[in-house]
């Protein structure tokens, strides 16, 4: 079950949509114009629905049924232990858990795991380009410096905890991350700005981020999906 970038968009662009149609003089609206009207309505719904889908598509923010990363196969890993960051709202003292990052030939996988949250809580959680310690873990990694700052180019995780204050996500990348995705944090996503706990990425085998991206992405099966495409359309 996919959590998308949507359910942070959706509800602002909802209520301008609606702020436009409360402004509307529906008094002076003829009977000719209802047609007109009702097509336009049909093609916000319409656009409405498109854009969510293509949020859903291409700004994934995690899939709890994913593999997790320490469980894909033949991946350079990296891993860390959350430490609290000064920053945290109260509440948070007990937060901990873990966060894996898998380098591979399908592209990147980040599964992060804590307890300790409030319970029943919204969370957004991002890999970044600093260590803990260096600035509070800086700006988010990117693909593309100064790009776009959502996934794809970026590693984005979100999440709703259980009634125990139980966190767990996976998201999965098309992209091989960087050296510089060094570190891991969660914030609160009603206190964005609050970092809770921050993870450093250390790997397991060392060297093994550089191999994986000297090794670049491999033959997939989307590969071969195009392959009898062409051969079908041919």
């Amino acid at each position: 079950m996919k959590t998308s970038i949507a359910w942070f968009v959706a509800v602002p662009a909802l209520l301008a949509l609606g702020l436009t149609a409360c402004g509307s003089n529906t008094d002076s609206t003829s009977a000719a114009d209802e047609p007109a009207t009702t097509e336009m309505a049909d093609m916000n719904t319409n656009m409405d629905t498109n854009m969510d889908m293509d949020m859903d598509m291409d700004m994934n923010m995690g899939d709890a049924d994913a593999a997790p990363a320490d469980d894909v196969a033949g991946a350079s890993l990296a891993r860390g232990q959350f430490v609290l960051m000064d920053t945290r709202p109260a509440g948070y003292d007990d937060v901990a858990g873990t966060a894996t990052i898998a380098r591979h030939t399908a592209g990147t996988t980040v599964t992060t795991e804590l307890t300790g949250l409030e319970p029943n809580v919204d969370y957004i959680s991002h890999v970044h380009a600093q260590a803990c310690a260096n600035g509070n873990a800086g700006a988010h990694y990117q693909f593309e410096i100064g790009g776009a700052a959502t996934p794809p180019n970026e590693i984005h995780l979100a999440f709703t905890s259980d009634n125990n204050g139980t966190g767990f996500m996976t998201a999965e990348n098309a992209q091989i991350a960087g050296v510089d995705a060094v570190s891991f944090v969660v914030h609160p996503a009603e206190f964005i700005d609050n970092k809770v706990a921050c993870v450093d990425f250390v790997e397991d085998l060392t060297g093994s981020t550089d191999a994986a991206l000297a090794a670049g992405l491999g033959h997939s099966d989307m590969d071969d999906m195009d392959d009898m495409d062409d051969m079908e359309n041919g």
